[in-house]
């Protein structure tokens, strides 16, 4: 009886093991357990279209963090829909950065004028970032409808960014693309790029023959006078 305990016991003993080996191999293997990251929440006015979980988050160009989730969130005092990004800063990308910076001492940021905005990452694409900078003479504007994670406060993006990717004549780039891609694949298969080709193949030949020719006459400088010998 005592030793079918103590094979339960240690069948405990190891299978609690292998779980800890498998936890502890996943934590350090991602690196997580030396990655100080804070998520915080952004409520930007009218479209995010362009916007995507994964995009990156900048401070003056540097990445910092990605954005984690795009949500739409009904507030039941007032009504209305709002759009709700939750991005995930990765504070051990800030080298020197000492424990009061980021949650829970975010406040003072603010206070400096920290400020996030959307920006255009790729005209052609379309696609958007978030952006960080510290503006001053800006009014922190928050939403207050979101106590899962901290606030930070946003500006709407700088005025004709929008417009000029509308105008941007994105359907008639795509079309020169392509037409230019179907002449050059003309041009490959033509007859004319085929002869140049085998024009090309022969003067490389010719070009061989007169290395080789060049190079028996330094051996053989003779042969100027009595002509190539016959084997």
């Amino acid at each position: 009886m005592s030793r079918k305990g103590n094979k339960t016991a240690i069948g405990i003993f190891v299978t609690g093991a292998i779980i800890l080996l498998v936890i502890g191999i996943s934590v350090f293997g991602s690196g997580m357990l030396f990655e100080r990251a804070d998520k915080y929440t952004l409520f930007f006015d009218g479209s995010v279209k362009g916007l995507t979980p994964g995009a990156p988050v900048v401070f003056r160009g540097v990445k910092i963090g990605n954005v984690d989730q795009i949500n739409l969130l009904y507030d039941h005092k007032t009504e209305e829909v709002f759009i709700l990004v939750i991005i995930k800063v990765e504070l051990s990308r800030v080298k020197g950065v000492s424990d009061r910076i980021g949650y829970p001492n975010y406040g003072e940021l603010i206070k400096k004028g920290l400020r996030a905005r959307l920006e255009i990452q790729s005209f052609v694409t379309g696609q958007l970032i978030v952006a960080f900078d510290f503006y001053q003479n800006k009014p922190a504007k928050m939403r207050g409808i979101m106590e899962q994670y901290p606030e930070l406060p946003t500006l709407p993006m700088a005025p004709g960014v929008m417009d000029i990717m509308q105008d941007l004549p994105l359907k008639e780039i795509a079309n020169n693309v392509k037409e230019t891609t179907a002449g050059l694949n003309k041009l490959v298969n033509s007859e004319g790029f085929r002869a140049l080709n085998d024009a090309i193949m022969e003067i490389n030949q010719a070009a061989r023959a007169m290395r080789l020719f060049l190079e028996y006459l330094e051996q053989h400088p003779e042969a100027l006078l009595k002509g190539k010998s016959s084997p």
